[in-house]
C-alpha cells in the first residue's frame, strides 16, 4: 500500500510541476486556443495542450517505480504503451492542424487494435463469453466510444479532467477491493496527474487538456474499464464500467442520436452537449461543472455498489435506478429533437398524420379530375373542412364563389391566399389556437399571432388619434 501511495504522490508532484511549465512555454510561442462567439467561451487565449504534462507525468511516475522494473507482469502501462503513444500523438496533431474526423477515427482504431492485442479485451457480455472476432469488434467499439466520449465532454473548464478523475478513482477502488495490483498501479498515478492538472484547469482555467489530453484520458479509462470487467464472469460484467463512465457515454450517445435526427454528420461539432444545455438553462460554468461532478460521483457509488453486491436483484435495481435518473435528466435538458420525436410517436399524432395525408391525397385526386371552375369550387367546398379550414372562397374569371360564414372575421382567424393568375385566387381561413398535428402553416400562424399580439403596442384609441392630429 505504501508503494501505491508513493506512486500516486509522485505522479501528482510531477504533474503539478510540469503543467505550468507546459502552459508557459506554449503561451510564449502563442500556441493557444482562441476564443470565439460560439462553442469556445473562454475570455482570453489559453494553451490547449495540457495532455503533454499529463502523459509525461504519468509515464515518468509509472516507469520509475522499482516494483515495475522487477516484475514486468505488473506493468499494464508498459503493455499498452504503443497504443497510448498513437492515441496521444493523434490528439496532439489534431490540436495543431485539425485532422479530419475519418483520419482521427483510423488512428483510434489502430490504437484500439493494439490495446486489444495487449490484453485489454471484452471477455464476456451479459454473462456470455465473447470469442474471436466478436471480442475484437466489441472491444474496438467500446474503446472508440470511451475515447470520443471524453473528447466530446471536454467543453468547460475542468470538466473532462474532473470526470476522468472520478472515473479513475472508481476503477482504482474496485481494483483495490479485488486485489488487482496491476490495475491499481495503472490507475492511481493517472488519478494523481489529473488531480494536479485540475489545479490549473478548473474554472478559471489557465490551460486546457486539448485533444491530446482528452483522447488520452478516455482511451486509458476505456482500457482500464475493460481490464476491470475481466474479473467478473456474471451477466453484469461490463455494467460497472458503463455506470462509471455513464455521463460522458450518455453525452456521446445523445449527440449521435440528435445529429441523426437532424441529418447532420455524426462527427460534426455543435452546441448541444449536456454542459451546453445546462448553461442554456441559466447556470454558471462553475455550477454546471460541479453538478456534473456530483452526478459522476453518484454514478461511481452506484457502479461500485452494483459490482460488489451479492444480490442479483440489487444489481438490477441499481441499473434501473440509473436509467430512471438518466431519463429524468434528459427531460430536464429539454432537447427539442427528443420532444418532437416523442410527439410524433404518440398514437394520436400518428392518427392525425395519417388522416391528414389521406385527406390531402383524396383532395388532390378529386381536384386533378375537375374540368371546370364550378367543379373545382365544388371540390374545394367538399374537402376544405377535412383539411382543417373553416371558410373558403374562390375568385376566377371575375366571379367570386364564397363559403364564408359571417363570424369568420379578424382578429380571431387567419387566412392563406393562393393566387393563380391575374386577379384570381383561392383563400382559406382557420381560427387561431386550433390544434393542428400535420400542418406547418398553422403552428407558424399561431405563433406569430400570439407573439405579435402580446408584444405590439395596443392600437391608439380614436380620441388619442384625434388629439395627435390636432397637435
Amino acid at each position: 500500500m505504501g508503494t501505491l501511495i508513493w506512486l500516486g504522490l509522485r505522479a501528482f508532484v510531477l504533474s503539478l510541476i510540469l503543467t505550468p511549465i507546459v502552459r508557459d512555454i506554449f503561451r510564449v510561442f502563442e500556441l493557444v486556443d482562441q476564443p470565439d462567439s460560439g462553442r469556445k467561451t473562454h475570455a482570453y487565449p489559453i494553451p490547449r495542450v495540457g495532455g503533454i504534462a499529463v502523459i509525461v507525468s504519468y509515464l515518468l511516475a509509472s516507469y520509475f517505480t522499482p516494483e515495475l522494473r522487477a516484475d514486468s507482469s505488473l506493468s499494464l502501462v508498459a503493455r499498452l504503451l504503443p497504443a497510448i503513444l498513437i492515441i496521444f500523438t493523434t490528439g496532439l496533431i489534431d490540436d495543431f492542424v485539425s485532422l479530419k474526423p475519418w483520419q482521427k477515427l483510423v488512428a483510434e482504431v489502430v490504437a484500439a487494435s493494439l490495446a486489444y492485442w495487449a490484453g485489454a479485451r471484452v471477455m464476456n457480455v451479459a454473462g456470455q463469453p465473447t470469442l474471436g472476432w466478436w471480442s475484437f469488434l466489441i472491444t474496438i467499439f467500446w474503446l472508440l466510444a470511451c475515447t470520443n466520449a471524453f473528447n466530446l465532454v471536454d467543453g468547460l473548464d475542468g470538466l473532462a479532467a474532473g470526470i476522468g478523475l472520478v472515473s479513475t478513482l472508481t476503477i482504482f477502488v474496485g481494483a483495490l477491493a479485488e486485489g488487482s495490483t496491476a490495475l491499481c498501479i495503472a490507475t492511481l498515478p493517472l488519478a494523481g496527474c489529473l488531480l494536479a492538472f485540475l489545479c490549473f484547469n478548473f474554472n478559471p482555467a489557465t490551460i486546457f487538456l486539448g485533444d491530446c489530453g482528452s483522447l488520452l484520458v478516455g482511451f486509458l479509462l476505456g482500457c482500464y474499464g475493460v481490464v476491470w470487467s475481466q474479473k467478473s464472469l456474471t451477466m453484469f460484467g461490463m455494467v460497472a464500467p458503463l455506470i462509471a463512465f455513464s455521463v460522458p457515454l450518455l453525452d456521446v450517445g445523445l449527440s449521435i442520436f440528435r445529429r441523426i435526427l437532424r441529418g447532420q454528420p455524426i462527427l460534426s461539432a455543435d452546441r448541444g452537449h449536456i454542459h451546453h444545455r445546462l448553461i442554456d438553462r441559466g447556470l454558471s460554468h462553475r455550477r454546471v461543472v460541479l453538478i456534473i461532478y456530483a452526478v459522476c460521483g453518484l454514478a461511481a457509488v452506484l457502479a461500485l455498489l452494483q459490482r460488489y453486491t451479492s444480490s442479483y436483484y440489487l444489481s438490477l435495481l441499481v441499473v434501473l435506478a440509473l436509467a430512471f435518473v438518466a431519463w429524468i435528466g434528459i427531460g430536464y435538458l429539454r432537447y427539442s429533437e427528443f420532444t418532437l420525436v416523442g410527439r410524433l410517436f404518440r398514437v394520436r399524432t400518428i392518427h392525425g398524420l395519417f388522416d391528414a395525408q389521406l385527406a390531402i391525397e383524396k383532395f388532390a385526386l378529386a381536384l386533378f379530375g375537375a374540368k371546370t371552375v364550378e367543379e373545382c369550387w365544388d371540390i374545394i367546398q367538399r374537402y376544405y373542412p377535412n383539411l382543417g379550414f373553416v371558410a373558403a372562397r374562390l375568385q376566377a374569371n371575375g366571379v367570386l364563389y364564397r363559403d364564408w360564414p359571417s363570424h369568420v372575421v379578424e382578429p380571431d382567424y387567419w387566412t392563406v391566399r393562393i393566387p393563380f393568375g391575374g386577379q384570381d385566387f383561392v383563400e382559406l381561413a382557420r381560427s387561431f389556437g386550433s390544434e393542428d398535428l400535420h400542418s406547418i402553416v398553422a403552428p407558424i400562424a399561431n405563433m406569430l399571432h400570439q407573439t405579435l399580439a402580446k408584444h405590439l403596442p395596443e392600437k391608439p384609441r380614436e380620441a388619442d388619434v384625434r388629439a395627435s392630429a390636432a397637435s
